[in-house]
């Protein structure tokens, strides 16, 4: 059966010096093709669960409603990411963003290699907590675009690639000011990169295939307005909440001053 003979392949694989849960219960429960085949299933599924639901914490949400009593995905481009943070609440809030979107990959990552090797449990985990943080269960399904949980993803499984691919985001994000042009691009040669590198981690190159189309799909809106001239450059300054703060602040000081103002009036017409 295909289902057995890629368990058994993934079984090999298991032999190396790191712990993995799918290769201690082959060594307790035996190897034949039944066991092995049930157990690939089950490993398989607890990758795609337990990464998925990791994926589906939006941090971006949870911090714009908690903190702001708001829901990013009503500002800007609708997204729940750092980018839309950046422009929406700061340079501080968007990092903290960024930070615990790649937090989340790297654990979804570390639990699928630990519950089926990193060349399967972890790839797949990396496919699933994307999927997550894009179609969010907890969120009707609305999250982000998946950029930095892919950034996370291609540092663990495909290190290599990582180095190029990092320059090449940040000179092409210099050059446009386009996050979205440097997002696509990246993920479009991390495929490519991959099977140069690894060449021997075909599965790990066919997630970086799915992981490419995922992100592709996720940033059509952001092509169409590209090929259309219309797409939102990234600007490092004060974001809209701090602009609106600081007008706000600005009206309150001058009707402070006009209130004096008419009182001091008063008291001399007095």
């Amino acid at each position: 059966m295909l289902f057995n003979t890629f368990a058994l392949t993934a079984g090999e694989q298991t032999q190396m010096p790191f712990f993995n849960l799918y290769s201690w219960l082959i060594g307790q429960l035996g190897a034949s093709e039944t066991i092995n085949g049930i157990l690939m299933l089950c490993a398989v599924l607890l990758c795609i669960v337990s990464a998925y639901l990791i994926g589906s914490i939006n941090p971006a949400i949870i911090i714009s409603q908690k903190y702001f009593h708001d829901d990013i995905r009503t500002h800007g481009s609708g997204n729940a990411g750092a980018t839309n943070t950046l422009r929406t609440y700061g340079k501080k809030i968007a990092a903290l963003i960024f930070a615990l979107d790649i937090l989340k990959a790297a654990v979804a990552i570390a639990i699928g290699s630990l519950i089926l090797t990193r060349a399967i449990g972890g790839a797949i985990a990396g496919l699933f907590v994307i999927l997550g943080h894009t179609f969010p269960v907890y969120y009707k399904f609305k999250g982000g675009k998946g950029v930095a949980c892919t950034a996370m993803v291609i540092l663990m499984l495909s290190p290599a690639s990582f180095a190029i691919l990092l320059p090449v985001f940040i000179a092409i994000v210099a050059l446009t000011r386009f996050v979205s042009l440097a997002s696509i691009i990246a993920v479009m040669l991390f495929p490519l990169l991959n099977n140069v590198f690894y060449h021997d981690d075909g599965f790990v190159t066919l997630t970086a295939f799915a992981i490419m189309l995922l992100v592709v799909f996720m940033h059509r809106e952001n092509i169409k307005r590209l090929l259309e001239g219309k797409e939102s450059k990234i600007s490092f300054g004060k974001s809209r909440a701090e602009k609106k703060a600081k007008k706000e602040a600005l009206e309150a000081k001058r009707a402070e001053r006009a209130a004096k103002k008419s009182e001091d009036s008063r008291k001399d017409g007095e």
